[in-house]
């Protein structure tokens, strides 16, 4: 064992004690607050010279004495399995100290043990749905733990100063909320902390949260006066961090002869894992994402997070939807198929629509499902593929599924503010608290600035992820970077605009509702060559008031006139401003003798209101699809008792570029009203078709269903050999 103090300087660490005590502080795990036993969280962190060693401990305390591991959720829901908790975290949470009281559910013991949070929804009457139905089938299906994968791993870098001050370099999401969280933990002023976000490598969902190793640095800076250093290694993220949730689901579903979806009765169990984690919120929003696709009259949900000693889960890419989409759009093909239905004819008929109004109020303002679904059955040659397995060692299918997705969600403190500078040489500063994770969420601001004042993309420079000098943003999580953020951006560019408006007025003797912004100028409408140049006006402004800025600011909160949190046990209350859609076939060859399954061709279609940026909109549509290829076929984060098996990239397979397929991609225009020129969620949405469609496409080319995630080779033969007798 190395002896790290007579290797180098000692400087000091972060002791057991002390990092219990700083997550106790922060409740980062909390319901209940840290124990120790999870997985390889660090214990200790000591800081010896310039390097900072992180020391996992490997022989953890026995958290569950001699009853052994609880690694199945279905068992762990057993009366007679031990209590992983004893005792539900029952204090004020962090958000409520920082925005003040929010509404909750009154605290009932659940029916089953070992239960971290549930939903519980009752729309119609399911019974009689039943009841009226022609046809009843019933199902269940398994979705797997599958990792963010981010080519670059977590990292941060912290340096306390003299002065009090912490100043935090990290590669993360949710800058604010991490500002909150360290402050809280280290008992410091929120105005000492102040975090640059630097640009991240990918996330997915995967760098939300505040992990061990951010504490660490931040409270070792601050203990030893240096500058300190943690980037993970791909096995710590693997394992230390957080992966997706993975899910049972048992569907039954009743349906009338013409295919008319009557009633849906559905139970989830979700693994969160040792720690509640985002489990609550997934269980909910695998319905939240379920109901806007389909006229559904009769449901009833249970979803329930459990409790188990497997790694903790958090969010990942669509949180929720690519499981209950899985799930449902498989059993649609299904019954399509034991109707002699069309799966394309099903959908159709029970797809949304605008002007739909949603069992929580919602109102789908903007809904291109149907031109989703009719596209991509169109320019896939759904027709003439479908049921054309061909005789041959490889045989090819095609498959189907749709998918929707929120365009922000009112989970407070979620909403976003901009400000806009405009300088006297016509150019402008954008401040923008979005998190840029390589989605383009600052090119995208940029543009909307830009295109409401009337200059060029070129003269915008954008000022992001510096909790100094930004406004505050939560983060671009539940896809609302572009509505949510992109109509803060649009609000303060109107105010910087209105300022310019009211000075040309006085300079061209027009009212200010005759102006226009365009082409670098201001001029009365329809007459171009009446106006001043857009830095002629900005220097008049500066200059009429003494001296004072051009600044716009703007705010925007998902839906204005909701205070509330959604219910996450009932699903009640407001959802979302607005839901993008999308809709997948993908064509597969299937090699009977090996199992091995390849996506040749998808086509993808999204509902994305208005494609601000097609660029940016088809390679969202592409990373949606590589991902959603890989959950489908080939990942999968493997345990023995507890633990992570396959921490590495050579180990957990994904998707190279020379498996990815060929794509017809393309979008609908439905012109969001909410949106700023008319867009809304592209981020998220097209991962959560994919699965189901890959897995429909198996079964139409070899007759084989396969209900559980991924799709492996193994799974294929298997299936295969017993159909065969």
């Amino acid at each position: 064992e190395l002896d790290l103090r007579r290797m180098c300087h000692f400087l000091g660490k972060v002791t057991r004690q002390e990092l219990l005590y700083l997550y106790n502080a922060a409740r980062c795990l909390a319901h209940p607050a840290f124990y120790e036993g999870f997985g390889l969280t660090p214990l200790e962190a000591m800081a010896c010279g310039t390097p900072v060693v992180v020391s996992n401990i490997s022989s953890l305390p026995e958290v569950v004495g001699d009853a052994g591991l609880l690694v199945d959720p279905e068992e762990a829901m057993k009366p007679e399995a031990p209590v992983i908790h004893e005792e539900e975290y029952a204090g004020t949470s962090v958000w409520e100290e920082w925005i003040g009281p929010v509404r909750r559910r009154k605290s009932s013991k659940s029916t089953y043990n070992n239960v971290a949070g549930e939903t519980h929804v009752t729309i119609g009457d399911v019974e009689e749905g039943f009841s009226q139905s022609d046809y009843i089938r019933e199902d269940r299906f398994e979705t797997q733990v599958t990792a963010h994968c981010a080519l670059e791993p977590h990292v941060m870098v912290a340096q306390y100063e003299s002065s009090g001050k912490l100043n935090v370099w990290l590669s993360g999401q949710s800058i604010f909320y991490k500002r909150y969280m360290l402050a809280k933990a280290l008992d410091m002023p929120i105005s000492q902390v102040r975090i640059h976000k630097t640009y991240v490598g990918g996330a997915f969902g995967g760098k939300i949260d505040l992990f061990p190793y951010e504490f660490c640095a931040a409270f070792l800076s601050r203990k030893t006066g240096r500058p300190v250093k943690i980037s993970l290694t791909r096995e710590e993220v693997m394992v230390t961090t957080r992966l997706n949730h993975p899910m049972i689901l048992e569907l039954k579903t009743g349906v009338k002869r013409d295919g008319t979806i009557m009633a849906q009765q559905i139970k989830v169990i979700d693994d969160t894992g040792a720690y509640r984690g985002s489990g609550p919120v997934v269980v909910f929003l695998a319905h939240a994402f379920n109901v806007p696709i389909y006229r559904v009259p009769n449901i009833k949900y249970d979803g329930y997070a459990v409790y188990t000693n497997n790694p903790v889960k958090g969010p990942q890419r669509a949180h929720g939807a690519p499981q209950i989409r899985f799930a449902m759009d498989s059993q649609l093909d299904m019954i399509a198929e034991d109707l002699g239905l069309d799966p394309v004819e099903m959908m159709l008929k029970n797809a949304r629509h605008k002007g739909d109004v949603l069992p929580n109020g919602d109102v789908l303002e903007s809904c291109g499902l149907s031109q989703c679904i009719e596209r991509v059955a169109k320019e896939s040659g759904w027709e003439s593929k479908r049921r054309q397995p061909g005789t041959g060692r490889v045989r090819r299918g095609v498959g189907i599924s749709v998918c929707s997705m929120f365009s922000g969600a009112p989970f407070y403190p979620f909403a976003s503010a901009a400000a806009l500078k405009l300088h006297d040489d016509g150019g402008v500063t954008l401040f923008t608290g979005a998190s840029e994770m390589g989605q383009g969420a600052e090119t995208t601001m940029a543009q909307i600035a830009a295109e409401d004042l009337g200059i060029c993309l070129d003269d915008v420079r954008v000022v992001s992820g510096d909790t100094e000098l930004t406004p505050i943003d939560l983060g671009n999580f539940l896809s609302g970077g572009a509505l949510v953020t992109g109509n803060a951006v649009r609000m303060a560019a109107e105010e910087a605009k209105k300022q310019l408006f009211e000075v040309v007025s006085d300079i061209l003797n027009v009212p200010p509702s005759e102006l226009v912004a365009k082409d670098k100028r201001i001029y009365v409408k329809g007459r171009p060559e009446r106006g001043v140049s857009f830095a002629e006006a900005v220097r008049a402004s500066i200059l009429q008031k003494g001296g004072n800025p051009v600044i716009g600011r703007g705010y925007f909160k998902p839906l204005p006139d909701t205070n509330r949190y959604p219910s996450l046990a009932t699903a009640k209350g407001r959802f979302t401003p607005a839901y993008g859609y999308a809709a997948h076939v993908a064509e597969v060859e299937v090699d009977t003798l090996t199992g091995e399954v390849r996506v040749a061709n998808l086509t993808a279609y999204h509902d994305c209101g208005f494609p601000l940026n097609r660029l940016i909109v088809e390679g969202q549509i592409d990373g949606n699809v590589s991902m959603g290829i890989g959950q489908a076929l080939k990942e999968e984060v493997l345990f023995q008792e507890g633990q992570v098996f396959n921490p590495s990239l050579l180990e957990y397979l994904m998707p190279t570029s020379l498996e990815t397929p060929q794509m017809k991609r393309g979008e609908i225009v439905t012109n969001e009203p909410k949106g700023p020129f008319g867009a809304k969620e592209v981020g998220e949405g097209a991962i959560a078709g994919v699965l189901a469609a890959v897995a429909n496409a198996v079964y139409d080319a070899v007759g084989v269903r396969i209900k559980s995630l991924p799709i492996t080779s193994e799974k294929v033969l298997d299936a295969l050999e017993r159909k065969q007798g």
